[in-house]
């Protein structure tokens, strides 16, 4: 017995001298790219966050209000001062939020500030400083199909789950809550499912090049298109959404006829319905839809062009116009009673719809 028991303690030495060795060969063996993936969701999972939606609803019997879930997202940490970015849909109607650290604390949120007409949201959260970890920036302008991405979030509530794949496509478009467009927005097959939105889109190096926001579902679950809100269009919103609680972007301080009742009047282009006194354009001359004596109405003045670039629809004239800032001069062509004119307007300050 006691011989057995020798053998069995030398071989549990042998064990023990060797199985270092032994992982460090097993993790050697890994490829490059593996490990990469690997660093990547170690360093990045800290600052993914998982965001619970409740609504409050009064019990039948009792009248008593009480709060119940009303859906789940993902989010990420974007500074120390404890500030979540998320979708707007994952948080629109919610009458209370509580966003879950990669610890498993739970903290209460305030809702900072909300785009709906890009789908991204800011909240709030008091949490010790060396549990708020940013996700390093990156950018979407020189990203190229094919490249690799990883996204991580909380499908179906599983809390950080790693997909990998590629960019597969770039400039896409896909429409907001609000029926406004989204521009410029990445494609890509890493899986997103439920509970993915609002998680973060990165590359290779880690760094945040996109928010998951949507999917192409004919089943209800990922179809290997998933879609990404641009993080240039992210560094551009949030900032304001933290400062002012909206989007402001630049604008011409004007009112415009829906696009549908352009269609309709096989108009292409913005019709321009009223211009507000003392701003810009005012002072520029452009004119709004009027009425004459005889009570018949004279077409309001029609953007077709800013500096050269064509604009067919008040989406189009948007997102030009998102490409200056408040204070500069821009050149309009615009068709007033069928004669092209061109006139410079200063953008003004305009809260996002």
């Amino acid at each position: 017995m006691a011989t057995r028991l020798k053998k069995l303690s030398l071989l549990f030495l042998i064990f023990l001298l060797f199985w270092p060795r032994a992982a460090t060969a097993q993790s050697s063996e890994l490829l490059e790219d593996e490990k990469n993936t690997i660093e990547i969701f170690q360093k990045a999972s800290p600052s993914v966050v998982f965001i619970t939606s409740l609504v409050l609803r009064r019990d039948f019997f009792t009248l008593n209000i009480f709060e119940i879930p009303k859906g789940t997202g993902s989010g990420f940490i974007w500074d120390r001062e404890g500030h979540i970015v998320t979708n707007y849909h994952v948080v629109e109607g919610a009458s209370a939020l509580n966003v879950t650290l990669a610890d498993n604390t739970t903290y209460s949120a305030n809702l900072v500030g909300v785009a709906p007409s890009k789908d991204l949201a800011v909240l709030k959260i008091k949490a010790p400083a060396h549990l708020l970890n940013p996700i390093p920036l990156g950018s979407s302008a020189n990203l190229q199909v094919g490249q690799k991405v990883l996204a991580i979030g909380n499908p179906f509530g599983l809390d950080h789950t790693l997909t990998v794949g590629v960019v597969s496509a770039l400039g896409r478009e896909i429409t907001s809550m609000t029926g406004r467009k989204i521009y410029n927005v990445i494609q890509t097959d890493a899986a997103i499912n439920p509970g993915n939105s609002g998680g973060p889109l990165l590359d290779s190096r880690g760094r945040l090049i996109g928010v998951n926001t949507a999917i192409i579902a004919p089943a209800g679950a990922f179809a290997g298109i998933g879609f990404a809100i641009p993080v240039d269009t992210v560094k551009r919103v949030v900032p304001q959404l933290i400062q002012h609680g909206k989007f402001i972007r630049p604008g011409l301080g004007i009112y415009v006829v829906a696009d549908s009742i352009a269609a309709r009047l096989g108009v292409k282009g913005v019709i321009i319905g009223r211009v507000n006194p003392r701003t810009s354009a005012a002072k520029a001359g452009l004119r709004g839809i009027a009425r004459t004596s005889r009570g018949e109405y004279i077409l309001g003045d029609i953007i077709v062009a800013i500096d050269g670039q064509p604009v067919r629809n008040y989406d189009e004239l948007a997102f030009i116009l998102e490409k200056y800032e408040i204070g500069d001069t821009v050149e309009l062509e615009i068709l007033r009673q069928n004669k092209k004119m061109k006139v410079r307007v200063k953008l003004e300050p305009v809260e996002e719809d």
